[in-house]
């Protein structure tokens, strides 16, 4: 067994995100294991690029209020409570809405030792099409 009582956030890198977003690693079990979690908190306009994930991903709302789309979807809000299935494969992103900020526990298995494939940034025109 282990315990881990304290945990070190960063800061979610440019290439990968629009705006002040922080990363807080929950789980990154060994293998064989291959399950990946972290807590991510979105400032304000915050977001992901879009990206996929080879088995999926799961994002749990803890707080504010947030968007997620998918490609060719459109623009979905997201708040506590809400838990949210993005299917292996499928092109998305999410953050926080323009004026909240937003935080979720994000969880994905690992293939092959990868659990993200990130892709082009969100567009402005793209972010400001809300729901």
């Amino acid at each position: 067994m282990e315990i881990k009582r304290s945990r070190n956030a960063s800061k979610g890198r440019a290439e990968y995100f629009t705006g002040t977003v922080s990363i807080e690693a929950v789980i990154e079990a060994e293998a064989p294991a291959r399950v990946r979690a972290a807590t991510v908190s979105f400032e304000p306009g915050a977001r992901t690029a879009w990206h996929t994930h080879p088995l999926g991903q799961t994002l749990i709302v803890t707080a504010g209020l947030g968007w997620a789309q998918t490609a060719g979807g459109r623009v979905e809000e997201i708040k506590p409570g809400d838990v949210v299935w993005f299917a292996p494969g499928e092109k998305h992103w999410h953050g926080a809405s323009a004026n909240s900020a937003m935080t979720h526990i994000a969880i994905q298995e690992a293939l092959d030792g990868k659990a993200v494939d990130w892709l082009e940034q969100v567009t402005d025109d793209q972010y400001r099409a809300e729901s």
